[in-house]
């Protein structure tokens, strides 16, 4: 599983005209679900994603400026979008390989179990519409982003 995760000032995903989610200070995290994935490894990327510090640290003087605070400590917000995009292959000839993907109905159960666990363990999540065609705005802070990766069977 895998997430790319943007530091914003601000996002909103629209669809139809119609806003779906909208966050300020906080992270935009396109999700991406492989063939293997599962709910456990899913909890384990919100863990990550919410402990992962990628804002400044604005009150400790030996620290001023360093990325040393999380989303959590900043009590930001939390923007998730589900990116089958992110799974593909890339690697060889000129079209993506999105074979690595899960397929969308059983992508759409383990991205829901993403979703209500974000909630249960964070005070403000949004999503977008899942499979929907979207109309994702984002105002980037840096810009800071970053690939996070779980493993379906991490070795311990």
């Amino acid at each position: 599983m895998k997430a790319l995760i943007q530091r914003v000032n601000s996002a909103k995903v629209v669809v139809a005209d119609r806003t779906v989610g909208s966050i300020g200070v906080g992270v935009l995290a396109y999700i991406g679900i492989g063939q293997d994935d599962d709910v456990e490894g899913a909890c384990r990327l919100i863990d990550k994603i919410l402990a992962y510090r990628i804002f400044e640290n604005t009150t400790d003087a030996d620290k001023l400026g360093k990325l040393d605070k999380s989303l959590s400590d900043v009590k930001g917000e939390l923007l998730l979008v589900s990116q089958f995009t992110l799974m593909a292959k890339t690697d060889k000839g000129r079209r993506p390989d999105f074979a690595p993907a899960m397929p969308p109905a059983h992508a759409r159960l383990v991205f829901e179990e993403l979703v209500n666990y974000a909630r249960s363990v964070h005070p403000s999540v949004q999503t977008g519409e899942f499979g929907a065609d979207m109309t994702v705005t984002a105002v980037n802070d840096g810009p800071i982003n970053f690939v996070l990766e779980v493993m379906t069977n991490p070795k311990s």
